[in-house]
């Protein structure tokens, strides 16, 4: 995915603004030395005054002020090493300073973009997506089918919860592995606490980690902010927002009916999912809605969009919530 020219200028200002730290705290670390040992200042000029003097000998045509140069910088230099290290100074503490020394602080090495880049491109996009307040372990990682029994039946296919999860899980996996490739949605609806928003997040994570730009919403914020663009022109942050909302690669609307529903939100909903459609940007639906209530609270039209290019999956299963409180309280 190409970062947004406004994402790339971020990352490049926070390489600026390292290498001028860096580069301040190397000055005040020659200041420090230069007080301290004032011979070692001494030493420092004296490279200066040299490279002139032959400088000026190779333009004249001296052939042989190159090696007689670099005798006497070598000479010059292990006795600066020497003063350092006889003061208690680290061998390296004037050496240039940096976060990355592969790239050395630029974000590329050669025309290839380092790997602290990525890094950087990931931490931006976990930061503008809206998910800063899940919790670390709301991932892949700390999924557990136990959670799902075997004993539980869903009533309409007679399939178990364990066993329905499972083929979630298989769908979850290749819509991240092809994501970029393939458009896909997903459409997660349950009871409460059956682990749709954990899911929906540890997806997110994922699709992140891939350098593509994700954005959580519950349902009452995106609407809210829907709202705000279309009530209150003047909201440049709100119509910043909702720019990010049609156009980001992967877009979760999270808790789906939790909000307070109307013929306006009902129309926000279907432009909201029609137009990322036609854009064929990938977007990730939870709710504790059944599909019939969909189309009840939605429109048809809402309701065949989802229906007909989302994968609908659902899950079962107890409150996931209040069971990891029991086991808690049966450990104490």
């Amino acid at each position: 995915m190409a970062l947004k020219n406004s994402q790339y200028y971020a990352i490049m200002r926070e390489y600026e603004q390292i290498r001028l730290k860096n580069h301040d705290k190397l000055t005040a670390r020659y200041e420090e030395v230069y007080q301290k040992l004032p011979e070692f200042k001494s030493l420092d000029e004296s490279i200066s005054i040299l490279s002139v003097q032959y400088g000026k000998k190779l333009l004249n045509g001296d052939e042989k002020a190159l090696s007689s140069l670099k005798e006497e910088l070598d000479i010059l230099r292990s006795s600066k090493k020497n003063l350092l290290l006889s003061a208690g100074y680290p061998e390296d503490y004037l050496e240039p300073i940096y976060n990355c020394p592969d790239c050395k602080d630029t974000g590329y090495t050669g025309n290839v973009k380092c790997h602290c880049f990525k890094k950087a491109v990931i931490r931006l996009l976990y930061e503008q997506s809206n998910m800063k307040e899940f919790p670390t372990e709301a991932s892949f990682e700390h999924f557990s089918l136990d959670f799902y029994s075997s004993s539980q039946y869903d009533k309409t296919t007679g399939r178990s919860a364990r066993a329905m999860m499972e083929d979630t899980l298989k769908i979850c996996r290749r819509f991240i592995d092809t994501f970029g490739q393939d458009f896909q949605n997903l459409f997660f609806y349950g009871s409460v606490g059956v682990g749709k928003t954990f899911l929906s997040t540890c997806i997110a994570r994922e699709i992140m980690n891939r350098e593509f730009s994700v954005v959580y919403f519950s349902a009452p914020q995106l609407f809210n902010i829907l709202a705000q663009t279309k009530f209150d022109k003047d909201n440049a942050d709100a119509r910043s927002m909702a720019e990010y909302i049609y156009n980001c690669d992967l877009l979760i609307i999270d808790d789906l009916g939790s909000e307070y529903t109307n013929a306006f939100i009902a129309a926000q909903f279907f432009t909201c999912i029609n137009e990322r459609l036609i854009h064929r940007k990938s977007t990730i639906i939870s709710t504790n809605l059944s599909l019939e209530s969909i189309a009840d609270l939605y429109t048809e039209r809402a309701f065949s969009r989802i229906t007909s290019s989302y994968a609908l999956l659902k899950i079962i299963g107890d409150d996931i919530r209040i069971k990891k409180k029991l086991e808690h309280r049966e450990e104490h």
